[in-house]
């Protein structure tokens, strides 16, 4: 598969999505958790580039092969804390608002709200919509893995 044209590079797009990972990380959650609620979406929407990228910011931050490994079934896998699988959980909610399905439901809110302030709700929030975003927008040029911005 070929991409269908050049990373765009517009400055006054960049400066704007420079600040909304500003905003994003003066949320207050850890960066290793943002990582994973990235790789999470894109997972889901099947975005090798963000993908790849993930993985290699996550392994910057110190994340391990092994969760990493086990973010696609973190269910299933002892090696996420509690606010990681309520991050998660919302995460998953939130990219899957596709034809009928539930989207955040209560339960996945409040499990979210437990661990989280709305300070670090609205930064995981905006992480997931930026993932999506990008995920989007990779999918119609058909971006290639291999990159890392």
């Amino acid at each position: 598969m070929q991409a269908r044209m050049k990373s765009a590079s517009d400055p006054g797009v960049i400066t704007a999505i420079q600040h909304l990972y500003k905003a994003m990380h003066s949320g207050g959650v850890d960066a290793r958790v943002l990582e994973l609620v990235h790789l999470r979406a894109s997972q889901i929407n099947g975005c090798s580039p963000c993908v790849y990228a993930g993985i290699e910011s996550a392994r910057k931050q110190g994340e391990t092969d092994e969760r990493l490994h086990s973010v696609v079934a973190w269910r299933e896998t002892p090696f996420f804390s509690d606010e990681e699988r309520a991050a998660l959980a919302l995460t998953e909610a939130a990219t899957r608002i596709q034809d009928g399905a539930p989207g955040v439901t209560d339960e996945i809110w409040e499990a979210a709200a437990a661990h989280f302030d709305e300070k670090q709700l609205s930064a995981i929030i905006l992480d997931i919509a930026l993932t999506n975003f990008f995920n989007r927008i990779n999918h119609t040029i058909r971006e290639q893995a291999g990159k890392t911005w």
